[in-house]
């Protein structure tokens, strides 16, 4: 087989106040045609790094060297970069960015985004590249492929994002695809389709695929070999099967325990706490909405929610899954109170949600959000920040505020010498704390958790997920956990909800619809789920 990609001894410096910082250590890999690499290990690892500088994408302060960089035998350093623009960076080498949002451009339709590059370059027609766009996002799982070419990116949820980003960067072709967590915001089902997809790939066109994950139970599935990368360093590197079942470095056995599995036995015995009562009650709500393809076409009615029950009570932590487009982070943004419910009512702790004073909802519910990086203010420090919601309701006794702070930050266990610090000093780990901590200075009954671990690596996830478990037993919180990943599920979980279409399909123990499910959805979802096995 020939060798695609040749890294000899790959060096990465960055420039910083205390000088030079030596982030990417003398990595060396090799990639053949066709094969897949995973490469894994926590933030800050040097994964991303290694990526960038295979597409010129460092920043400009660093300073990189190889004794060799070579794809397809061309040394890519000696590339002019205009030449390596043009002719290497998107046509040969396609990268999938992590966050699709900041890859996309808000003011171009995505037609025009998706047939730019191929047309511009004088690979395909207007029409041609047209065509082939719509055939890709219907291979990613887009609903209306061609009805989607005129829509923004900002009318697309997260999931769907990404599934344009990854149809973009295949549409020129590329011989090798750079995938830096790919799949981190879609749900198991469209995942495995997407993986599917790019497996297809790399036997039809011999595609190299570098697969850079935190999801082990992918890489275990979807690589021929591994790399783990700690402290910039590569630690340990062979096939899938010698690494991640016969690991030899003590880093890659840590990293290991941290995984989540499907199998086995739940993550922590059963709680004890009395679950009697009902913080919360939703009865038969339903939220539809009215939209139109263009401007003259006619309205028509999307419901988004249709008739949903459910009940979560004092102590307990709810799993709420299902595919994008389910309804569930629908239903979490009008238990939150950010949407309104057409139909329907909501009570809290007894009481009709539209008895209970802005304020005072939301110093009972708190919400904590997907992504650490976007829901914190990178200009705000974290005394401000965790205090926010205290100023909004109205507390302006700084010193009472700032001693709240204290106490939150000390309950999800953030050193205090962090209270004046911003978030771009932190790690992924510890804003997520810093988002928890936020939830909780009001002392809430109830935290609403939409993919609270789905952007964190495995062992910061591991440490995120003990902390809920550990500040519901401690302050009886009520969790309502919104999630695509079963294995989270499995481990966290009291009671599983299964929506599907904006209803849901099946409800019961985490025990019982993940182990004996009654509906045939909820079946697939599971059989979709990545487990940590070899293909």
């Amino acid at each position: 087989m020939k060798t695609l990609l040749d890294i000899d001894h790959l060096n990465i410096f960055l420039r910083s106040p205390d000088g030079p910082l030596h982030v990417v250590r003398d990595v060396t890999l090799a990639l053949d045609r066709g094969e897949a690499l995973g490469i894994v290990g926590e933030s800050g690892s040097g994964k991303s790094m290694t990526a960038l500088a295979l597409m010129r994408l460092l920043p400009r302060s660093a300073k990189c060297s190889a004794i060799r960089l070579s794809f397809d035998g061309q040394d890519l350093p000696a590339l002019e970069d205009g030449v390596f623009s043009r002719t290497i960076a998107g046509p040969r080498i396609g990268m999938i960015f992590q966050e699709p949002m900041t890859s996309l451009n808000p003011v171009y339709t995505i037609g025009r985004q998706m047939t730019e590059a191929a047309v511009a370059r004088g690979l395909l027609s207007s029409a041609a590249a047209r065509k082939k766009a719509i055939d890709l996002l219907d291979r990613v799982g887009i609903p209306d492929p061609e009805g989607r070419m005129n829509q923004y990116a900002h009318q697309m949820s997260g999931g769907q994002r990404q599934r344009v980003m990854i149809a973009m960067t295949l549409m020129l072709d590329p011989d090798l695809l750079i995938a830096d967590e790919p799949t981190t915001a879609l749900d198991v089902t469209v995942q495995a389709q997407i993986l599917d997809l790019l497996d297809d790939l790399r036997r039809e066109r011999q595609m190299g695929l570098i697969l850079i994950s935190h999801d082990l139970a992918v890489v275990a599935q979807r690589t021929d070999r591994v790399a783990v990368m700690y402290g910039g360093e590569i630690v340990e590197q062979g096939t899938a099967r010698d690494v991640l079942f016969d690991p030899r470095h003590d880093y890659t056995r840590r990293l290991l325990a941290a995984v989540p599995r499907l199998d086995g036995a739940p993550g922590r015995p059963a709680p004890t706490l009395p679950r009697t009562d009902e913080v919360i009650v939703a009865r038969d709500i339903t939220r539809v909405y009215m939209t139109r393809k263009g401007l003259f076409e006619p309205k028509r009615e999307i419901r988004a929610l249709d008739g949903v029950s459910l009940s979560v009570k004092r102590g307990e932590t709810l799993a709420l899954i299902g595919e994008s487009g389910s309804g569930k982070s629908t239903l979490a943004r009008i238990l939150l109170g950010l949407d309104q419910a057409t139909s329907g009512d909501i009570l809290m702790t007894g009481r009709p949600i539209h008895d209970i004073p802005t304020a005072e909802r939301a110093a009972f519910v708190q919400p904590v959000f997907q992504d650490p990086y976007t829901s914190l203010n990178p200009r705000r420090r974290l005394s401000e920040i965790i205090a926010r919601p205290l100023v909004l309701r109205g507390e302006r006794d700084r010193v009472a505020n700032l001693e709240a702070v204290r106490e939150a930050m000390e309950r999800v266990r953030l050193p205090e010498r962090l209270i004046h610090t911003y978030p771009s000093q932190l790690s992924g780990g510890q804003r997520q704390r810093v988002a928890i901590a936020r939830a909780l200075v009001t002392g809430p009954e109830a935290l609403i958790c939409d993919e609270p671990t789905s952007a964190l690596d495995v062992s910061v996830q591991a440490q995120i997920l003990d902390l809920l478990d550990d500040l519901r037993e401690r302050m009886n919180l009520t969790l309502l956990l919104v999630t695509h990943d079963m294995a989270v599920v499995h481990q966290t979980a009291d009671r599983v909800v299964v929506m599907r279409g904006g209803r849901i399909v099946e409800e019961g123990t985490a025990a019982a619809v993940l182990s004996r499910p009654t509906s045939d959805y909820t079946a697939r979802l599971l059989a979709a789920a990545p487990r940590f096995e070899i293909a």
